[in-house]
């Protein structure tokens, strides 16, 4: 008998039975030196909260290197693991606490890469989140430098009185501009 090919499955919407975890989007606990928080919302096309989303973020510690110690699944409260998920709330939102990354390279951007799943996504999302403020390595950045203003804009994150706020549009006509990586499926 000759197997047949099944129909491909959609990401989610059941994040918050597996995929969630203790303290999982504190990469720092609240209230640590250097403690930020980046927040925001994933979209939909129609401008609406997508509630059973799941946001993940790799990123740099402070001084632009990587970390690489284990125990992103079991937070101690200390150790800088550079990893964090956080489901969105019945409104689309979510939040990390965290420290701003450096970059990883001399006269790069730094920025947090933030990988999306959501309901009806056949495969996760990735982007960037860029933090403003450095101006001459925004516009030096080889990705930012290659798109066009409109989109350059999706990817950097505003600065607010509590730390950054970046949104994640999976549609419309301010969609986040999304990332392939070599070898990715479409």
């Amino acid at each position: 008998m000759t197997p047949i090919a099944t129909p491909g499955q959609t990401v989610g919407p059941f994040f918050h039975l597996g995929l969630s975890y203790d303290r999982d989007s504190e990469l720092v606990p609240p209230g640590s030196p250097a403690a930020i928080v980046l927040r925001g919302r994933v979209l939909d096309g129609d401008g609406l909260g997508v509630p059973d989303a799941l946001v993940e973020i790799w990123q740099a510690r402070p001084d632009g290197t990587i970390a690489g110690e284990p125990g992103s699944l079991r937070r101690d409260g200390w150790t800088f693991t550079g990893f964090g998920r956080a489901s969105t709330g019945p409104d689309g939102t979510y939040a990390f606490t965290t420290v701003a990354p450096g970059p990883t390279e001399p006269g790069r951007a730094a920025f947090l890469a933030v990988a999306v799943f959501a309901r009806g996504l056949l495969n996760r999302l990735f982007t960037r989140a860029y933090l403003p403020g450095d101006t001459a390595a925004l516009a030096a950045d080889p990705l930012l430098s290659a798109l066009p203003e409109h989109a350059r804009r999706t990817l950097v994150a505003e600065a607010d009185g509590q730390g950054f706020v970046f949104d994640i549009r999976l549609r419309g006509p301010a969609e986040t501009v999304f990332l392939r990586y070599p070898g990715q499926r479409p």
